[in-house]
Formats: structure tokens, sequence, C-alpha cells
């Protein structure tokens, strides 16, 4: 049997070293790094920066397996990372951090994507309600989890007194039914339900008054901030360059793995948060204008820790340095990616 003169210049001792000079010059490959963030609530519109760099497939070009994994009621993200059963969690307000500070726990926050604080009050048009100092002596309807720290903001801002609390047990019902009623209520959920019910509120955001908590942050633990910084890094980065791809392109990827994970979710309700954070600058504005979607502040830090000290939320030692850390943010990272 005759062979051409490629097969016979073959041989398999050489063509193994061949594949072997190959690789070394490659490098290893390296697989890539899991990592379980949780979300602090069901799926929603509110995540979905997060979503898209999943569903448009971000993380991975980061070199990131990420799992999401939604919150819900009774779902304690906090507890949880603490514990090491996540690697990292989302923090609904700046009381997070400060709360595993004053707990001892390993948890610090690397980034806020949420530069305002969706909190609002919410009224029905009316006369005598222009601004949140008109409310003063008038009843509001406050959640129970709000009632040791947003009221007493507020106590303190505005002279509100706890002679005005009403329960809001999250059912706007008898805020529907009465056109004197103030609600506590997030900027993206509350106006939109009341609206579908035949009742375009006032919305007050908190944030626009002077409220400096943060929103949205990511929070891992300290032994992977340490162990691998370049993973929690990598994390940012990707999470950054989803929301301004879900805000400033096109959400439907992230929208898709969303209403997969909550099928509640309907794209009406999506758009109408999507629609609000852009309205608002929820996510890009203030800091994130100059510094990057993400920012955070050794000054915004030191004032809000400071206003919460002097509600007596926090001992005058804590130290919010062992709780946030500043380094994986106000790069500009993204940037690129505004309209």
């Amino acid at each position: 049997m005759r062979f051409g003169p490629g097969l016979r210049l073959f041989r398999p001792g050489r063509f193994l070293a061949c594949i072997l000079a190959l690789v070394a010059l490659c490098g290893p490959v390296r697989a890539a790094e899991t990592l379980t963030f949780m979300t602090d609530w069901v799926a929603q519109a509110e995540h979905g920066g997060f979503y898209q760099a999943l569903a448009t497939g971000i993380y991975a070009r980061h070199g990131l397996e990420v799992k999401l994994r939604p919150g819900g009621p009774g779902m304690d993200s906090q507890r949880l990372l603490a514990a090491g059963a996540i690697d990292a969690a989302m923090g609904s307000s700046g009381f997070f951090p400060l709360n595993m500070v004053q707990a001892g726990a390993p948890v610090v926050a690397v980034a806020a994507l949420f530069q305002k604080d969706p909190t609002i009050l919410m009224t029905h048009p009316r006369d005598d309600v222009r601004t949140l100092a008109d409310m003063k002596g008038k009843p509001i309807h406050i959640g129970d989890p709000s009632v040791n720290t947003i009221w007493r903001w507020l106590k303190s801002r505005y002279g509100f007194e706890d002679r005005q609390i009403r329960k809001y047990t999250f059912n706007i019902a008898p805020f529907l039914v009465d056109p004197t009623a103030i609600q506590q209520g997030y900027l993206t959920s509350e106006p939109f339900t009341a609206a579908k019910a035949g009742v375009t509120p006032r919305v007050f955001l908190l944030a626009d008054n002077g409220f400096l908590s943060y929103s949205a942050m990511i929070m891992v633990r300290r032994e992977l901030l340490e162990r691998k910084p370049e993973v929690v890094q990598a994390f940012v980065d990707a999470s950054i360059e989803g929301w301004y791809s879900y805000l400033n392109g096109d959400p439907a990827p992230a929208n898709a793995l969303i209403k997969r994970d909550n099928p509640e979710m309907d794209d009406d309700t999506i758009a109408y948060a999507r629609a609000r954070m852009l309205d608002y600058g929820i996510v890009d504005s203030g800091d994130a204008a100059t510094l990057g979607v993400g920012a955070m502040t050794e000054a915004r830090w030191e004032a809000f820790t400071a206003e919460m000290k002097r509600l007596g939320l926090y001992p005058a030692d804590l130290d919010w340095r062992q709780g946030v850390d500043l380094r994986f943010v106000n790069k500009g990272h993204g940037r690129g990616e505004r309209p």
C-alpha cells in the first residue's frame, strides 16, 4: 500500500509534542469561577442588570459562572451570607452593611448599583400636601421593618411623630379607598399598582429629599474578598456592564429570565419599573455620572453613618469602613455603554 507524501511524514510522537507546545504557549485552560448571588426579593426589573449580565453572557466573558438566586418571603439574605451559604447578596439599603458591622459578620459591600434608594411616600393628589414637610401630623402607613429606620429619619428631618403611624401590611387597598391616606412604598411598585386601580398618586422619593442611603449593593463574604479579589472585581465589572446594557440597550434577554424565575411578573410591570429607574436616575446619577455605575464614596458613607448614629441606630464607635470596600468601583468602568 502506498501513502501520499503528507502521510509518510506523520510521526505520532512529533504530533503530540506540537500539541503540548501549543498548550504551553496558550497557558492553562482556566475553569470558570462559580459564584452564587442572591437578590433581595423575587425576580423583578429592580434586578434587571444582574439578569442582563447573565442572559447576554457578560458574566461568562468575565470568566464567571454566576447562579442568580432570587430572594423572597422568609429568605434572609443577610443571614445566609453571614453564614456562608451564599457567596454574595444584594443589599437593599445602607443599613445592611452597617448591620453586618454591628453584628461582627464577615461581610463587605463592594458596589452600589442604585445611587438612590427607591423608597417613597405617596399620596392622592391633594392641595394640602406638596412636600414631605406638609405630611407632619397626618396619618402615614408605614411597614413594621421601617419603623426603626426610615421612620426615625423622617422624624428627625421633618418632625414626624409616632402617633402618625398607621400599619402598612403591603396591601394598598386602604390607600385606594381613602383620599387622605399617605403610604410608604417603592418607586417602581406601589405607584404602578395604584395607577392600575385608577389612582394616579403623587410620589415623594426620599432620596430626592436628603435620604443618603445607597441601594442594590453587592455584598460579599470577606473570605472571598481576601482570597480571590480578582473574582470580586470581575463580578462587579460584569454587573456594572449588565446594568448599563439593561437600561440603555435591549432589556429583552434579562426580562425573559426574570419572568422565568417569577412567572407572576408581566411585561407591563417590568416596563414601568425600568422606566422609573431611568426617569429618576436611580442607577446612573449623582457620583455615578462621573465615577461610573456602582459608585460609592467615603464622604457619602461617612455622612449617612453619622446621621444614623445621631438617630441612635448605631453606637458612636461603629466604623463603616469595616463593612465597605471602595477598591472595586469609582473607575468609570462601562461608561462607554452610555448612549
